[in-house]
Formats: C-alpha cells, sequence, structure tokens
C-alpha cells in the first residue's frame, strides 16, 4: 500500500451554484457537484486517477494563502 500524500483543494462556487474543486498541483484536476459532501467524495477519485496517470508528480505545493481581486 503506497503511503498516503496530502493535496491542497480550491473551492469555489460558480454562477449556477455549482461547487468546483481544484488540486492546483495536478494539472487537470477538478470537478464540480452541488454537495460539499458530493465534491469531496468526487475530488478524492479524481486525485486518485490524476496520480494514476501522472506516475509520480512533483511535490506538492504548500498553500500560501487565498487572496480575491477586483479588476
Amino acid at each position: 500500500m503506497r503511503p498516503s500524500r496530502k493535496f491542497t483543494v480550491v473551492i469555489e462556487q460558480d454562477e449556477q451554484g455549482y461547487l468546483v474543486a481544484t488540486v492546483p498541483a495536478l494539472r487537470g484536476c477538478h470537478t464540480q457537484a452541488k454537495s460539499l459532501d458530493t465534491l469531496m467524495k468526487r475530488i478524492r477519485e479524481v486525485t486518485s486517477l490524476c496520480l494514476e496517470e501522472d506516475g509520480n508528480p512533483p511535490g506538492a505545493l504548500e498553500l500560501v494563502g487565498i487572496q480575491q481581486i477586483s479588476v
């Protein structure tokens, strides 16, 4: 059994009310759902699939912070 790895998940809400989760450390690793419970289940599944496909991606990024800006 492989040791578990930790990844930062960014969660946002779109204009239709869907929650969208992204793992910034893994290219193309994102999913969406209407509820947080479903979203977390799906992002774990997608993260596992991305790790299988990528083999051994570079080390995980450390979250420094999140900012919102207006332009």
